[in-house]
């Protein structure tokens, strides 16, 4: 076996691990064992992230050069329009989910002060929620003239 399916091994086991442990605690009174759902979640995250970082070093190279070559009609691969796209979508998506936490909570504190401003406060969390949206017509675009 090569490296790539080991540590994809790795990091499905790991997944699937963390999902159990977490079905556990729900299911056996977490508020006693805070303790060991924090060791585990310590632990989780101190073996996670490594495996990460090594499926990235391993997989990158090869995606690189992947999104870089040329196909044999001497087009170049559409690879890098595939890339351009997936982040346009995905930092939009971050930015826009950011948006709305801080829209939504400071939206939420003034309507509890004054219930008549539901609806003006309801337009600042669309309008965050818009950046996710243009990211994604971006992203259309891109694909679309590839």
């Amino acid at each position: 076996m090569n490296v790539l399916t080991l540590i994809t091994i790795g990091a499905a086991l790991l997944v699937l691990g963390t999902i159990a442990v977490g079905v556990y605690f729900v299911y056996n009174d977490c508020d006693e064992k805070r303790t060991k759902m924090k060791k585990f979640l310590r632990i989780n995250l101190t073996t996670f992230i490594p495996i990460l970082g090594a499926a990235l070093v391993v997989m990158a190279p090869s995606l690189v050069s992947a999104a870089t070559t040329a196909t044999t009609s001497g087009i170049t691969d559409a690879g890098l329009g595939y890339i351009a796209a997936a982040l346009s979508t995905g930092l939009a998506c971050a930015g826009a989910g950011y948006a709305v936490g801080v829209v939504g909570s400071a939206a939420l504190g003034a309507v509890s002060e004054d219930q008549k401003i539901l609806g003006k406060t309801l337009i600042y969390v669309g309008l965050a929620e818009g950046v996710a949206i243009y990211g994604l017509i971006i992203s259309i675009l891109i694909i679309g003239s590839l």
